[in-house]
Formats: structure tokens, sequence, C-alpha cells
């Protein structure tokens, strides 16, 4: 297979699921009053996803990740993490005027985009599992088309799940879908912490 349109292929398969970095693109994009107040999110995001792969695909990461410590340091982390979003995800609401929890600024969101990525515990090692372990059936240029794919994606992604929070917004003037999408969100974080939480134990 091509080493781009495999590294295509399996960034969009790691990146579509639901988590709880995509929810809040998806949800600052709806809140936000213009594409331009939500581009230090998607723009941030995007820049911690092409860090992850970088060092992924480089290596470095995997030697670390074999440290029992790390991993328990970093799941640990997420779990308090996602406690914490959901929290502030299901008190939100989705108004146009909203400067609070949702509606922030460029560096808030560019805070907790840092946050939501790297210590997301999940995408760290779905990205040094999966990509840095794809990576390395290619060499030289095709192991950079592999990588530059990758990155590609995660750009292209994050701008247009901004987009389509703008979208939904616009057609759901009253909020009431934005709402539920709310609280369902934040109940799969709840449940996903404690999945998380619970695994330190097993």
């Amino acid at each position: 297979m091509n080493a781009a349109i495999h590294g295509m292929i399996l960034a969009f398969g790691l990146i579509l699921p639901l988590g709880a970095q995509n929810v809040f693109i998806f949800q600052q994009g709806a809140v936000s009053q213009s594409f331009w107040r939500v581009l230090p999110l998607v723009v941030s995001a995007s820049l911690c996803d092409t860090l992850l792969i970088i060092v992924a695909v480089t290596g470095v990461s995997a030697a670390v990740a074999g440290i029992p410590a790390v991993k328990v340091v970093l799941i640990a982390a997420g779990t308090c993490f996602l406690l914490f979003i959901g929290w502030v995800t299901w008190n939100s609401r989705p108004s146009g005027e909203d400067t609070g929890s949702l509606g922030m600024t460029a560096k808030k969101q560019i805070a907790f985009a840092a946050a939501v990525s790297l210590l997301n515990p999940h995408a760290i090692l779905d990205i040094v599992g999966v990509i840095g372990t794809n990576s390395l059936t290619y060499d030289g240029r095709e192991k950079w088309l592999f990588t530059g794919s990758c990155i590609f994606v995660s750009w292209i992604w994050f701008t247009g799940l901004a987009s389509a929070g703008r979208i939904l917004r616009k057609l759901d003037s009253r909020g009431s879908v934005l709402i539920f999408f709310n609280k369902s969100s934040a109940v799969m974080m709840w449940v996903l912490a404690v999945y998380l939480g619970a695994s330190l134990f097993v």
C-alpha cells in the first residue's frame, strides 16, 4: 500500500471516535461567534497531535511508554482530567453570549487543547502503539510520507470539526441539540474516567 494512503486511512481510523478532544473542539466551534475565535484551539490541538505523531514515528516515546511508572502517571492524570472536563461539559450552556466554561479566551483554549491532547492516555498510547508501530514498515522518504499524511488528517479533521459545530449552532438556534450533546458527552467522559481509573488496579 502507498505510504501516504496508509497514513491517511490509519489516522482517520484513530481520530474518528468521539473522545474528549473531539468533543471539546466541536463544542468550542458551536459556542464561538466565528470560526476565527476558535482558531487557537484548532491550531493548538493540531500542533499537539503533530508533536505526538513525530515523537512516535521517531521512536523516542516508545522507550518512555515502556516504563511502568510513566504509564501509571499518564493514566492517573488522564482520569482526573476527564472527570474535570466532564464536569465543565455537563454545566456548559450553548449560548452565543456565553463567556463561561466553554466560551474561552485564546489562552484558555490553548491550555485546554494541550491538556486534552497531552493528558489523554488513550490518544498517546494509540499514537505511539499504532502509528509508531506502523511507521516501522517504511524507511526514508516513504516514512515521512506516512508521517505527513497522518499529520495532514489531524489538521483537516480538527478544522472540519470546529466548522461542523458552527453549522449545528446555526441549525439549532435554541441550543436543545447541543444541551443533549453536552450531557451525553459528559457522561461518556465520566464513564471513560472510571474505566481508566479502574485499570490502575487491574
